[in-house]
């Protein structure tokens, strides 16, 4: 959960969101290294007030500026593609959930269990109990196993909404009309948090998401309970 200090990216919570720190550190660190190096030549370029008025090309420092752009950008976009696939793989996923966006909650459906359906909605601030968290706790919160591979179906009623769990690394548009999937898998229990990053109408700000991760086998008596 993001709270008022963190400057940084929230703790992750899964392999997935683990590989978009790494990528996040390695391109930050590379960015670093060109703005140091770039500031230094223009310090050098302006206090150094020798010229070479007969200086007319120079085809190394061009082959040498043309080459270590090239470099960079390989080594940006190998880790950046490796990323992408996997981010898109699904490999025999254990529950698939199917995500629905209104005008302004979630719905989810269980359907490889039983028929379980329910809806989502904020918990207003005067109904909040002690243990709520204002404006981001809901009522009903989508419940899976931890150490699972989840499938994540989304999809949408209306307009366009998107499906957010920053610790999980997850986010994908609810299209209307499109069936849009993501997977994922969590490390521990815990619950986590994400809302709506589509700007969608007029309560955007209230329709959060919360992901509750519990053992394999309270998720099991879970569903048979419901």
């Amino acid at each position: 959960m993001n709270s008022w200090k963190n400057i940084q990216l929230q703790d992750s919570a899964s392999p997935i969101m683990e590989q978009l720190t790494f990528f996040h550190d390695h391109t930050l660190l590379i960015l670093t290294i060109i703005t140091i190096l770039v500031g230094q030549l223009m310090i050098n370029l302006l206090s150094n007030k020798m010229t070479n008025r007969l200086l007319l090309e120079g085809q190394s420092i061009e082959i040498i500026w043309t080459v270590l752009p090239a470099l960079t950008l390989i080594f940006i976009a190998i880790p950046s593609l490796r990323l992408i696939y996997i981010m898109d793989e699904i490999n025999s996923p254990s529950i698939s959930i199917k995500s629905i966006g209104h005008q302004w909650y979630w719905s989810y459906e269980y359907s490889d269990f039983k028929n379980i359906e329910f809806d989502s909605y904020m918990v207003p601030v005067t109904e909040m109990k002690p243990f709520n968290f204002r404006l981001i706790d809901v009522d009903n919160r989508m419940i899976i196993p931890f150490k699972s591979q989840i499938r994540m179906l989304i999809s949408s009623t209306d307009v366009i909404h998107s499906w957010t769990i920053p610790s999980l690394g997850v986010k994908m548009d609810a299209t209307p009309g499109r069936l849009n999937q993501s997977s994922f898998l969590i490390n521990r229990p815990g619950l986590f948090f994400g809302q709506c990053s589509e700007i969608c109408g007029a309560n955007h700000s209230f329709m959060p998401i919360v992901v509750e991760s519990i053992s394999p086998n309270h998720f099991i008596k879970w569903m048979i309970n419901y």
